[in-house]
């Protein structure tokens, strides 16, 4: 437990909020894929067939995601599941506008997500 305010991006992330995955560098997401912040450091959500979970840790604005552990279903979208963790791996920048979230990375490249 934290003795001051959450400086992750949980503390600036609606808590309630669930992201859905809109874009991967620009392009339409090819599965569907979530995120969520429900408390300190807590990353969690679902890919096209798995649920993830990961620590982060790092004060918004930054982004630097622990190992994410996923459970392990097989399904049709599984190349796509694995493309988005991979990307998401890789995300340093977080900006949180409403029910607008965007990770990106020095790379150039950018997770879009939106809530409802």
């Amino acid at each position: 437990m934290s003795c001051g305010p959450d400086e992750t991006i949980s503390g600036y992330a609606e808590t309630s909020a669930i992201y859905r995955l809109e874009s991967i560098n620009g392009a339409p997401a090819p599965a569907f894929a979530t995120i969520s912040f429900p408390g300190e450091g807590t990353v969690s959500g679902s890919g096209p067939c798995n649920q993830y979970q990961a620590k982060q840790s790092a004060p918004y604005p930054w982004f630097e995601l622990g190992p994410i552990a996923a459970t392990r279903r097989a399904c049709p979208d599984l190349a796509e599941e694995q493309i988005f963790f991979n990307v998401l791996a890789t995300m340093t920048i977080a900006e949180v506008s409403g029910p607008f979230l965007l990770l990106t990375n020095e790379n150039g490249d950018a997770l879009a997500f939106q809530s409802d």
